[in-house]
């Protein structure tokens, strides 16, 4: 885990949308983070009553805030700016998520041009792929 890092000093995103927990590793272009999948979140009363199940979704979600996250801690001077999801390409769903489960949240920064971001990233239970995407963010 890398402490000196407080998630909600950089996203601007705040609980119930809040997808990272907190990050484990960061490097040069990419990032590790953590999301605690816990039995009382709001959407499994309704996803589904009798199997809950992380919404999909959420998975890219939790691919785009961890990017747009790498972003800000690496560029400071961002960090007052609004960031947005701008596109989702070649999305893909490969396990179930369940309570109580801990979603690790891999993403590498591909490439960046005049404030638009391109990310590769993949959530995993431990070792399983649970989901891979390719995301477009940008900070304005």
């Amino acid at each position: 885990m890398v402490p000196a890092i407080n998630v909600k000093d950089f996203l601007p995103h705040r609980e119930p949308f809040l997808f990272v927990d907190y990050i484990t590793r960061i490097e040069d272009n990419e990032i590790e983070c953590l999301r605690e999948i816990k039995p009382e979140e709001f959407y499994f009363r309704g996803h589904f009553p009798d199997e809950p199940i992380f919404p999909g979704v959420l998975m890219v979600e939790s691919i785009a805030q961890a990017g747009v996250l790498l972003v800000l801690v690496k560029e400071p001077n961002l960090r007052e700016k609004r960031p947005l999801f701008v596109g989702i390409e070649r999305v893909r769903f490969r396990r179930i998520v369940r309570p109580g489960e801990r979603l690790r949240i891999v993403v590498r920064l591909v490439q960046a041009k005049a404030g638009v971001y391109r990310f590769e990233g993949r959530t995993l239970v431990g070792d399983e792929l649970t989901c891979e995407a390719k995301v477009t963010g940008a900070v304005r």
